[in-house]
């Protein structure tokens, strides 16, 4: 029998945290209570609950007094919980990533099954390295110095190391608008097409395509479905082009966007034809990209 895979320190620092939280709500203590009885400021304890920060485990062993929590077999496992979260991905682009961000990719790299609807842009996890700096010049230049860019792009393709991963599976839906605008021009979207179909034939993932025949998407916007494979909750992630994003781990939110998953992925192009559409795709891109070539219509005949 294979040995199970760790519990990631993401899932470890989710698990410690929704744990916590449950024992202070079962004794009746509000946070700002449990913040005074440990001497700690509230913000302290706001962050731990929130995942944000981990919690060591010279602070956890008083903790889980307060709490009342002394089975022994319960408080290895809750100190086993903090020693495993303490390291988080990414942490060493926090001065570039917001910690809502650094969230999101914490449940990337630890998700078992990954859905994600894109209709703007390629996801980040899908795009090649001149797409990408395509993209984070057009969106970032304004707001980070030139070595911050960079480390963005290194960030980025840091990412798509997840898709190597043997035990996690992955679905795609891509608008066809995504397809079809043409990010740093025709030799980098050729780039970007032919890695695409690439990807779309490995057997663990998916990619499909949304056409502009199916009409209106069903959502209203970019999202993505995170599921573990330890029993956690799952996690919905909803990008949002004019703020922050909105993300939850509630039950009927995952089911709301997964039913709607199902209905872009039925009325979505997948299979095999995937891969040969993206590269004909590729073969015949047009050379001017701001050019709108429509056909010809002959001049109404004149009345004699």
């Amino acid at each position: 029998m294979a040995t199970p895979r760790p519990a990631s320190p993401a899932i470890q620092r989710l698990q410690l945290r929704t744990e916590l939280r449950r024992a202070r709500n079962e004794i009746g203590l509000t946070q700002r209570q449990v913040a005074a009885a440990m001497e700690w400021s509230p913000s302290k304890l706001l962050r731990i609950e929130a995942g944000e920060v981990g919690i060591s485990v010279h602070d956890l062993r008083p903790l889980l007094g307060l709490y009342q929590i002394s089975d022994d077999s319960v408080v290895e496992r809750l100190l086993g919980l903090a020693r495993g979260s303490r390291k988080m991905p990414f942490t060493e682009y926090r001065d570039i990533y917001g910690q809502q961000f650094l969230n999101f990719l914490a449940m990337e790299s630890s998700a078992f099954v990954t859905r994600a609807f894109q209709p703007l842009t390629v996801p980040g996890l899908l795009q090649t390295e001149e797409y990408a700096a395509e993209m984070i010049k057009a969106y970032s230049s304004e707001r980070f110095s030139a070595p911050q860019l960079q480390r963005l792009l290194e960030g980025r393709m840091l990412r798509q190391e997840t898709l190597e991963r043997d035990d996690g599976e992955a679905y795609f839906i891509l608008d066809e608008a995504v397809l079809r605008r043409q990010v740093g021009g025709p030799r980098v979207m050729r780039m970007q097409l032919r890695r695409l179909a690439e990807l779309a034939a490995h057997p663990r993932r998916q990619i499909m395509i949304f056409p502009f025949s199916s009409g209106t998407p069903a959502a209203q916007g970019p999202f993505t479905l995170f599921e573990f494979e330890e029993g956690m909750q799952p996690y919905v992630y909803l990008e949002n082009l004019r703020g922050p994003a909105d993300d939850s781990t509630a039950t009927e939110d995952f089911v709301k966007h997964l039913e709607v998953f199902w209905i872009l992925e039925e009325r979505s192009i997948k299979g095999d034809r995937v891969p040969m559409i993206l590269l004909q795709m590729a073969e015949h891109i047009e050379t001017e990209p701001h050019d709108l070539v429509l056909p010809l219509v002959s001049p109404p005949a004149e009345d004699n």
